[in-house]
């Protein structure tokens, strides 16, 4: 699939975050990126950490396995999901909105 890659320590997932919205959680596919949203605005880190925080939420996973690989000042973003295989984000996504 295009929004993510497995690798030797996980899965890299293409990321595109919407901050200020209403509730944060996995959106669907938007072109080649999984679209999450996030309540906090992008001040201080505050969206990253949401971030981090929502999508090991969605995938069960610690906050210290959900790391940042770039896109830290961009809505556009890539997250290491380590020691996750790709079969884990599809059974995510399928049991989030029914794709994967």
């Amino acid at each position: 699939m295009a929004f993510f890659a497995e690798t030797a320590d996980g899965v890299v997932i293409n990321v595109r975050a919407q901050p200020r919205s209403s509730k944060a959680g996995i959106d669907g596919i938007l072109g080649d990126a999984v679209k999450i949203r996030i309540r906090s605005a992008p001040v201080d880190g505050k969206a990253n950490r949401e971030l981090v925080e929502t999508v090991a939420d969605a995938f069960g996973l610690p906050k210290s396995r959900v790391v940042l690989k770039s896109g830290e000042t961009s809505k556009t973003k890539r997250i290491l999901l380590l020691g996750v295989v790709a079969e884990k984000v599809k059974g995510v996504l399928n049991d989030t909105f029914g794709k994967g």
